[in-house]
């Protein structure tokens, strides 16, 4: 049978040796091609690759930056009757598509291909078969088949090789999620602005108001954050400047700027636990009482208040990323939550997906170069034993979680505070109970704050 015209026209136009064998009896030096195709939106892909290998489209997709999938056996059919072809050929440039050669097979010295034709096949040097590939693209688009075999033929260990492939699932995908997804929204301009200038020692009160003057949004919610009777300013607040020198001072309004404007990244959750605090309420709560615990520290034990109030301000940020990366087992983790109130979030974050809030928030806060005070804070809060570096933001936040809890306030175990975690931070524990509890007297004025930021 002779070689299809289509075909035929190819490998005259690039004055192609070949021989023909049959595709039951391949030709023991060669390795043979197989053609696939896909398609998406944008049109057909053909990829050509070894038959002893195996096509990744996750990887080919990303790669090319396309959503291609394979093409119906309809649409094959129709693809090769209009070129008078049996089957797809595995010769470059006979389809009028755009083709994707793997790399790998460049490897080989001949190279065996259909031609179109049921059972029939050519076989041609490796230097022949490039000069048909002048219009291709190369890439590694497969994955080798005996890198798949399992030499394992004892069913006892089946539970170990499950056990580790869910474990390795897990981690991979939350990795591609929040480095690839998380292309997520990037660092806001305004947040990347702030950090340079909280390492500037030159930055001034000015600096820090035309960044936040620039986005009107966040520079109102500083004014109505100053001009909340928290506070209680004598005056009325007229300007960012105003709040910066008048009320709130430096430090505190370039953290909560931060704070709020990584806080509006992501979006708040549709699906949430009933009977908890909503993030923005827990968030205002929360840095307000680290506040008011690091106030009841002696002078001279006290920490920074900037990076333990903005730590205090996105406690909780993991929990947006939940909502926003793993939207169905997010609803799954809220359920439990109402089914177990007094239970530890992270017990049923780590039951439900295997990773906690702290870890997710901790994770993307250090992709995004967060100051890493914050970023141990945020993943270590829930650890009464972590002794480690930036201890005493960590343990701050532990310890206002749970006495905030104890008044209905955020989602933190309701549970005994460990005397040692008081006394590493050099905080008396009755202080600390009267810091809170004078704080909630301010509940109006607090809500006040919450209810500007949207929450």
């Amino acid at each position: 049978m002779a070689v299809p015209a289509a075909t035929e026209k190819v490998l005259q136009q690039y004055n192609t040796h070949y021989a023909l064998v049959e595709a039951v009896n391949p030709h023991p030096d060669a390795l043979t091609l197989t053609t696939t195709v896909l398609q998406d939106g944008n049109g057909k892909v053909q990829v050509i690759c070894a038959a002893n290998s195996l096509l990744d489209i996750d990887h080919l997709n990303n790669e090319i930056k396309r959503q291609l999938s394979p093409s119906t056996k309809a649409e094959v059919k129709d693809l090769c009757e209009k070129h008078e072809l049996d089957t797809c050929p595995s010769v470059p440039g006979v389809l009028p598509l755009y083709t994707i050669v793997d790399q790998q097979v460049l490897e080989a010295k001949e190279v065996q291909m259909s031609t179109g034709h049921n059972e029939q096949t050519i076989y041609v040097s490796i230097d022949d078969f490039k000069n048909l590939c002048a219009n291709v693209t190369y890439l590694t688009a497969t994955v080798a088949l005996d890198k798949l075999q399992s030499a394992n033929l004892d069913h006892a260990k089946d539970v170990d090789d499950i056990t580790s492939a869910v474990a390795n699932f897990t981690q991979l995908r939350i990795k591609q999620r929040l480095e690839e997804t998380l292309e997520f929204p990037p660092l806001p301009s305004t947040a990347q602005r702030i950090i340079k200038l909280r390492v500037d020692p030159n930055a001034d009160i000015q600096d820090l108001t035309d960044i936040v003057e620039a986005d009107p949004s966040l520079a109102a919610q500083v004014v109505s954050w100053a001009s909340s009777p928290y506070y209680a300013a004598p005056g009325k607040i007229k300007s960012v400047h105003d709040a910066i020198v008048r009320v709130l001072g430096f430090d505190l309004v370039l953290n909560l700027s931060l704070g709020l404007s990584l806080g509006k990244t992501l979006s708040m959750p549709k699906d949430a636990a009933k009977g908890f605090s909503p993030y923005w309420e827990q968030a205002v709560y929360t840095a307000t009482a680290v506040e008011a615990l690091v106030s009841a520290i002696t002078p001279k034990e006290r920490p920074a208040m900037g990076v333990t109030y903005l730590s205090g301000l996105l406690h909780n940020f993991g929990h947006l990323i939940l909502a926003e990366v793993f939207p169905p087992q997010f609803s799954n983790i809220c359920r439990l939550q109402e089914a177990n109130p007094y239970s530890n979030h992270g017990y049923i974050e780590r039951h439900v997906l295997g990773v906690t809030r702290e870890q997710l928030g901790s994770w993307l806060l250090r992709l995004w170069n967060m100051p890493e005070e914050v970023c141990n804070a945020v993943r270590f809060q829930n650890e009464p034993d972590y002794v480690d570096e930036d201890f005493v933001h960590a343990n701050l936040l532990y310890i206002a979680s749970r006495l905030l809890r104890k008044h209905r306030i955020g989602d933190a175990p309701l549970e005994d505070i460990p005397a040692e975690v008081y006394q590493r931070i050099n905080l008396d524990p009755e202080k600390a109970e009267e810091a809170i509890e004078k704080l909630l007297e301010s509940t109006t004025e607090l809500n006040m704050m919450v209810t500007n930021m949207g929450g």
